[in-house]
Order: structure tokens, then C-alpha cells, then sequence
């Protein structure tokens, strides 16, 4: 069974940064995608950024363009997304996934809150 757990949110002001972190066991973790989405309040859950397996094709959301950067170490079964600049829009529940093909065939993680403040 695969499990994913995600870490790294918090509360950050505006232009602040935050690293979240994504724990993947039970999957062959270096031959998955992984993806990151996120819930705001009052929002449905969206898209932010995916990778492929081997972390050659990166892809973003255009809010996130420039900010944001979607990494993995398959080593550690971990992948990483890298938060700067952060807007009061970021605040959501971000989720990290990991599968193939359509992500409604993907397995998440309970998600972790970010939270960013004026």
C-alpha cells in the first residue's frame, strides 16, 4: 500500500518561503510521477506542479511560475517543492501524489497546511 506523507507547512508572511516535503513508501517510488495540489479555502483543488519519474520534465501551474520549484530525490523516496515569494493566495492544503497516467488513479498524502499572513 502506498503512503505518502507530507511535511514542511506553516505559517510565513507574504515574500516569505517554505520547503515542503513528501515522504513516499510501499511504491517503486523512482518509476512513479509526483505531483503537488493544493485546496484554498472556499476552493477546489488544483494543480500546482508535477515531475516526471526521473526529474527531466517539470511542470507548473502558471500562478506558481517562477516561484515555485518541484524537485526529488528518488534516493531518499522523497520529493520536495519549493515555495518563495509566497502571495496570501498560496494559503491552502497542499498534497503531494504519486502514480501514472491519470491522476484520479493517484495516491495522496493527508496534506499539510501553509498559511501565509500579511
Amino acid at each position: 500500500q502506498v503512503q505518502l506523507t507530507e511535511s514542511g507547512g506553516g505559517v510565513v508572511q507574504t515574500g516569505g518561503s517554505l520547503n515542503l516535503s513528501c515522504l513516499t513508501s510501499g511504491s517503486p517510488f523512482s518509476t512513479y510521477a509526483m505531483a503537488w495540489f493544493r485546496q484554498g479555502p472556499g476552493r477546489e483543488r488544483e494543480f500546482v506542479a508535477s515531475i516526471s519519474w526521473n526529474g527531466a520534465v517539470t511542470q507548473y501551474a502558471d500562478s506558481v511560475k517562477g516561484r515555485f520549484t518541484i524537485s526529488r530525490d528518488n534516493a531518499k523516496n522523497t520529493a520536495f517543492l519549493l515555495m518563495n515569494s509566497l502571495e496570501l493566495e498560496d494559503t491552502a492544503v497542499y498534497y503531494c501524489g504519486s502514480g501514472l497516467g491519470d491522476y484520479k488513479y493517484w495516491s495522496w498524502g493527508q496534506g499539510t497546511q501553509v498559511t501565509v499572513s500579511s
